[in-house]
């Protein structure tokens, strides 16, 4: 987990003030044991309200203070929660909302990649529809991936990866289905951003995702190997 105590972006700092580390996981690099990434997940979870209401796109969740959510527009404060510890440094988080939604995010080390997995289960009384959900890869503390460009990027749906200056070194990361994959250059940032599907009350939906570093200029040949271990249906 996450330690806290110091901001994961380099810049954009108004647009994730407090930053909470409850979703925050650090993931080091193979080839230095003192860089590392941090992974946001989720970041944040969007969702539509109904036709007839004035606001179309609300916040059920962000992981920082910057856009008001549905809470704190009610003046109710999330309680902070911290990462649970499973068996073979397995991460697991979970949080119920006020209106009783649940989601949670396990993240799972493996030798050559991680995987990820994301639910939420809809425990309210009403249909849940355009649930976006933010999954950012922070990378302020890999010197070799964190110039302040997007140039250095590659996004190709559900994939999103950025390379070292000399193009030997790559992070690659990818959520399914992927709604957007970008990045925002000023943190910088990572995203392959994913949807659930439309979700009524009592339904739980599931999402993949992966993240790895890998070495080599053939960016062609890393995502075909990355697709063959079969992540997305896992």
């Amino acid at each position: 987990p996450y330690p806290g105590g110091r901001h994961p972006r380099i810049g954009f700092l108004d647009g994730a003030v407090r930053p909470q580390r409850e979703t925050k996981i650090s993931i080091f690099t193979p080839w230095n044991e003192g860089h590392y990434v941090v992974l946001d997940v989720p970041e944040a979870i969007w969702h539509d309200t109904p036709r007839d209401e004035e606001r179309k796109r609300q916040l059920l969740y962000l992981a920082h203070t910057h856009v008001p959510t549905i809470w704190t527009r009610q003046g109710i404060e999330l309680e902070r929660l911290e990462w649970e510890w499973l068996d073979d440094g397995v991460l697991r988080f979970e949080r119920r909302l006020p209106d009783g939604v649940r989601f949670g995010t396990k993240v799972m080390p493996g030798k050559e990649s991680v995987r990820m997995e994301m639910w939420l289960t809809n425990g309210s009384d009403r249909k849940l529809t355009g649930l976006r959900v933010q999954n950012c890869v922070m990378l302020k503390g890999t010197p070799e991936f964190a110039q302040l460009t997007n140039d250095n990027k590659v996004f190709r749906a559900p994939y999103a990866a950025c390379r070292s200056p000399d193009g030997t070194h790559w992070v690659i990361t990818a959520w399914e289905p992927c709604e957007r994959p970008w990045g925002n250059p000023p943190c910088p940032c990572l995203h392959s951003d994913p949807r659930f599907p439309d979700s009524p009350p009592g339904q739980t939906s599931w999402l993949p995702g992966f993240l790895s570093f890998n070495e080599g200029s053939d960016m062609e040949a890393k995502l075909n190997r990355i697709e063959g271990t079969g992540w997305r249906k896992e």
